[in-house]
């Protein structure tokens, strides 16, 4: 992988690939880089393709203490490496940290988004003390738990449905990432859309969610749409958190073409 210098001094690794108009894609939680291997072959005919471990995830390094602001320098500095400016494509809690880096100003043409983790009113939310008791677990070294925790207290699974994911290949990323969580729940902050704060954003701003999601996750998808001055919403074919792989390439070339 290739390697870019964060502002504090961390190394971030990043790989390129494609030709064309710059995209930049940026995960969710429990994830790295390769969450996008599917998708990239869709883009790379059409774009040029910036993927990359966030800090304290696979080849890229950490700092000791953590700060949203320190996220954001991060992508900055992968949008530095495309060129200088670039459309931004990313999901989940990576799409509440790619809105906090449009709205400090980061160098993003467009954005788009899949499902801002974001808990609407009406829909069950995340316990005050989220973060503390995430932080304990993992101070514990209880790594298993503090997934656990997480998926049930954030995401909404059932233990059935947390079972059946401990069987699955992705289950050793979920807790070689752990540590991570932390970051995604401080980015997500209150949980709420910044309604007021996205106000001045200016930046053309594509929501798109699946058919077959949560409704909480489709509810957020619509708010922050509604929120966003020049942003819209699209609902596309997929499963649970998670859009066609062919379908999304379409939507996103055709989106960082787009003048």
């Amino acid at each position: 992988m290739r390697k870019v210098v964060s502002r504090d001094g961390t190394t971030i690794a990043y790989e390129k690939t494609g030709e064309g108009p710059p995209i930049v894609l940026l995960n969710g939680g429990f994830r790295d880089h390769t969450i996008f291997d599917p998708l990239v072959p869709e883009l790379a005919p059409h774009c040029t393709t910036y993927v990359y471990d966030r800090r304290g995830r696979g080849e890229s390094g950490d700092s000791p203490e953590y700060a949203v602001e320190r996220e954001i320098e991060d992508l900055t500095a992968v949008i530095e490496a495309a060129g200088g400016e670039s459309v931004v494509f990313a999901g989940s809690s990576g799409a509440n940290l790619a809105l906090e880096a449009a709205m400090a100003g980061a160098p993003i043409t467009k954005l788009a988004l899949h499902e801002p983790y974001f808990r609407i009113d009406g829909y069950p939310q995340p316990p005050a003390d989220f973060l503390a008791a995430l932080k304990a677990l993992l101070a514990g070294d209880k790594r298993g738990e503090a997934v656990e925790y997480f998926l049930a207290e954030l995401v909404g699974f059932t233990p059935d449905t947390i079972a059946e994911w401990r069987q699955t290949p992705l289950w050793a990323m979920n807790e070689a990432n752990a540590h991570t969580l932390p970051y995604d729940a401080a980015i997500c902050g209150d949980f709420k859309v910044p309604v007021e704060r996205l106000a001045p954003m200016r930046i053309p701003s594509l929501v798109v969610s699946s058919d077959s999601t949560s409704d909480w996750l489709s509810a957020a998808a619509r708010a922050t749409a509604q929120a966003l001055p020049n942003g819209w919403g699209m609902e596309l074919p997929g499963s649970w958190h998670r859009v066609q792989t062919d379908i999304l390439g379409r939507v996103l070339a055709g989106f960082t073409a787009t003048r």
